[in-house]
């Protein structure tokens, strides 16, 4: 028996044709929206480079020599910098302080300080170097080349965390250098066995001074790389403290009693002069509180 077919067969994957159609305008779609991020970039790049008389290949400067593009470099760099001094001792003049020393600048000192600064392209470390050269010229030898060195290293993000820091310091009555107060440490014996609260610190990351944070200022030299503790307190003695721009008086309540902190080093309590400090009562009432379990406070 021989069977006709009276029909064609249906085409297949019709409604897959579309769905095709659809994916190829999605895929092109994002293929422009990459072109555009591409070139977005490109400019972005390009306008770095430029700063430093460096253009692309394309560009029209393809056609100058070698030795012109050179000398291009070298004169743009020579003119940012200059620009960069000018702005530092701009800074400097509007800081000056209005009274100091007769004794001048230590030459050597002067010149180191020109080297560096004239590397300094940010606005806001601009400022920073300003107020360093005025308190210097008032006060000669408040700044190290070594403090000069470790903050020409400083980026805006370094100074952001130190800024930070410089508002949770405190300062014991008659010591200069700063500290960040987190706690205290009271020493174990037979009748403190029981009590909860032998060791009690603060997160500093609740006051926006996170691990990370401390971490990173160790790194930079600004903070020493572990927690110190004081002496044992003598329960018969007050020490007077300046935490976070609030003055406290401090009693140990028991015998071994130690204060906990992070020390400054000697070149972070340098820049610490340098910075306007907030004041956080949130911060200094969480000190009162931790350290009211262990100290009489007035």
């Amino acid at each position: 028996m021989k069977i006709e077919l009276n029909h064609s067969p249906k085409p297949i994957q019709v409604a897959g044709a579309k769905s095709g159609s659809k994916n190829t305008a999605v895929t092109s779609k994002s293929s422009a929206e990459n072109k555009v991020n591409k070139q977005h970039n490109q400019k972005k790049i390009t306008k770095w480079f430029s700063q430093v008389g460096i253009q692309g290949s394309y560009n029209n400067t393809k056609t100058q020599s070698i030795d012109d593009k050179v000398r291009l470099k070298a004169q743009i760099l020579a003119r940012r910098k200059v620009s960069n001094l000018e702005n530092i001792l701009g800074r400097a003049l509007d800081f000056c302080l209005e009274d100091g020393k007769e004794e001048s600048i230590d030459p050597d000192w002067f010149f180191s300080f020109v080297n560096m600064a004239e590397e300094i392209f940010s606005p806001a470390m601009q400022e920073l170097w300003g107020k360093i050269f005025a308190v210097e010229t008032a006060k000669p030898g408040s700044f190290s080349l070594k403090t000069l060195t470790l903050l020409k290293q400083l980026t805006q993000k370094d100074a952001h965390i130190f800024r930070q820091a410089v508002n949770l310091t405190s300062y014991k009555k008659g010591e200069s250098t700063p500290r960040l107060l987190i706690g205290y440490y009271q020493k174990s014996n037979i009748w403190s066995f029981f009590n909860t609260f032998k060791n009690k610190q603060l997160n500093l990351a609740e006051y926006g001074l996170s691990y990370p944070d401390l971490l990173s200022l160790m790194d930079l030299g600004l903070i020493h790389h572990s927690e110190i503790e004081s002496g044992e307190l003598n329960t018969s003695t007050q020490t007077e403290w300046r935490c976070a721009g609030s003055k406290l008086i401090l009693a140990a309540k028991k015998e071994g009693t130690t204060l906990l902190y992070y020390k400054f080093t000697p070149t972070g309590a340098e820049l610490c002069k340098l910075v306007n400090k907030q004041k956080l009562d949130a911060y200094t009432d969480a000190i009162l509180s931790t350290l009211g379990r262990a100290f009489n406070i007035d």
